[in-house]
């Protein structure tokens, strides 16, 4: 058997790759790995799980095998989002955190991420690290130091916490709550049944905005959806805005680290514009700077407005540990992903969806305009550009070189009319436009599927990009 971690840790579908045999293995590489890097001391790990099915039992397996190693595991009592154990790795100043949970993928798959000691996605070279001691243990067929859950309760090497508090602390002083407070907004959080679940009710709940949240209830199925904070899965959050004639809608993905957002006419507001818009307010409102780091996927919104500010800017490949490089490393003011997970100066390294969403409560406040006129304005300014994805499954996952070579080799003249200004090969494969539109395809790092992203001045356009990725796609 081998286990690979991808873009963000290591998925697989429960009962057929993610059972607990597995896990054992994972969690005492893991161990071995921490272990090395305290040298005499005793290392703690933060533990903490989502709301999918068996996660908690899980995450109690993990404490067990750390705890069989001589490591102090902090196990959340309850689910939690990502963000919040991030933090806690930061805040208890752990050597390491470990969170059980697939994200955004179907209900089917569960997850490892690893946490470093910063607060971060595990480096690429912590995570072959662990790949190493895994490898290694199966071939000298050891297997993993399991210790009994209440022995360890009573030795103090397990110790249950909760996260949340800590965490709504810190995110208090990153946005600003009496502004968001003066706007008296009436807010629908859509948990999508996630562990993000309660979180932004939480957070404004001494403040004289009105909050409704719904899929907030246990439901380990996720009502037969992916929790990811898309258009296509939020039919339910454009409802509740209506009902409650709410200002806006903010949705969190299954583990609280993305976010989406609806206007109140129930039109759904991307991570894109989520970005940009963030970007406007914390330079031309908060009079911040910085480096502006984004993924390969990400909108040419947030070029033209760096360009304007005089910020440089960094991209990246996909994968939030990409951005938390240049985070930990300079003064970065904003970096984010197309799929909605950003994070912004004085935070963790860390996508973080329930941050966002209040940072965008922040702006429609201190703008004193709904959103809809906001993201009007900002495509007046620096649009006009629309943006799609379409997944297309693989029976079985592809090797990103191979289809790196194979679309390099053939580059069209142009595309949709526009000539074909530049090949980008950071991650899969992305052609730039002479009007600034472009075409990305690339295997995901986090499951079978082949995604072919566009962005263009009109819907039609990118309907015409998209066709012509998916149909490249096929001939492969």
């Amino acid at each position: 058997m081998t286990i690979k971690f991808g873009t963000d840790g290591w998925r697989a579908v429960i009962s057929d790759t993610f059972t607990f045999a597995n896990l054992r293995l994972v969690a005492q590489a893991i161990a071995d790995y921490v272990l090395e890097e305290a040298g005499d001391g005793q290392p703690e790990v933060v533990i903490g799980f989502d709301t999918r099915f068996l996660s908690d039992r899980y995450a109690t397996e993990v404490a067990r095998v750390l705890a069989g190693n001589g490591i102090v595991a902090h196990l959340t009592r309850a689910d939690a989002p990502t963000p919040a154990i991030s933090y806690a790795v930061v805040h208890k100043k752990a050597a390491a955190g470990v969170m059980i949970t697939a994200s955004h993928n179907a209900p089917r798959y569960n997850g490892v991420k690893l946490k470093a000691a910063f607060g971060g996605a595990a480096l690429p070279e912590q995570a072959e690290r662990i790949e190493v001691y895994l490898a290694r243990n199966q071939e000298m067929a050891r297997g993993p130091n399991v210790m009994d859950y209440q022995v360890a309760l009573d030795q103090g090497l397990i110790q249950r916490f909760c996260p949340a508090w800590a965490y709504y602390e810190h995110l208090s002083h990153v946005v600003d709550l009496d502004v968001i407070s003066a706007g008296e907004l009436r807010v629908v959080a859509d948990a999508m049944y996630g562990s993000g679940r309660k979180c932004i009710a939480d957070m404004l709940a001494r403040t004289r905005c009105r909050v409704y949240e719904i899929r907030g209830e246990m439901n380990p199925g996720f009502g037969g959806i992916h929790p990811e904070p898309v258009a296509h899965y939020l039919s339910a959050l454009g409802a509740a805005i209506q009902t409650h004639h709410a200002d806006l809608g903010l949705a969190t993905d299954g583990d609280g680290d993305r976010i989406g957002a609806m206007d109140t006419h129930g039109n759904f507001v991307d991570p894109h514009h989520i970005f940009a818009l963030a970007l406007q307010h914390l330079v031309e409102e908060r009079g911040w700077s910085g480096t502006v780091v984004k993924s390969v996927s990400t909108t040419r919104m947030v070029d033209r407005l760096a360009s304007r500010y005089g910020l440089p800017l960094v991209e990246t490949p996909v994968g939030f540990n990409r951005i938390a490089d240049h985070m930990l490393k300079g003064n970065v003011l904003i970096g984010g992903e197309e799929s909605g997970g950003l994070s912004i100066k004085g935070h963790i390294p860390e996508g973080d969806g329930v941050l966002m969403g209040l940072l965008l409560l922040e702006i429609v406040a201190a703008a004193g305009a709904p959103l809809h006129k906001l993201v009007a304005e900002l495509q007046a300014d620096v649009g006009p550009a629309h943006y799609a994805r379409h997944d297309i499954p693989l029976r079985s996952p592809v090797a990103k070189k191979e289809v790196v070579a194979r679309l390099t080799s053939d580059v069209p003249d142009s595309l949709g009319g526009q000539e074909v200004v530049e090949v980008e090969p950071l991650d899969g494969v992305k052609y730039l436009l002479a009007d600034d539109s472009w075409l990305l395809i690339r295997p995901s790092g986090t499951e079978p599927v082949l995604r072919v992203y566009a962005e263009a001045r009109s819907p039609e356009d990118v309907r015409s990009l998209l066709e012509f990725g998916e149909s490249v796609a096929a001939m492969g």
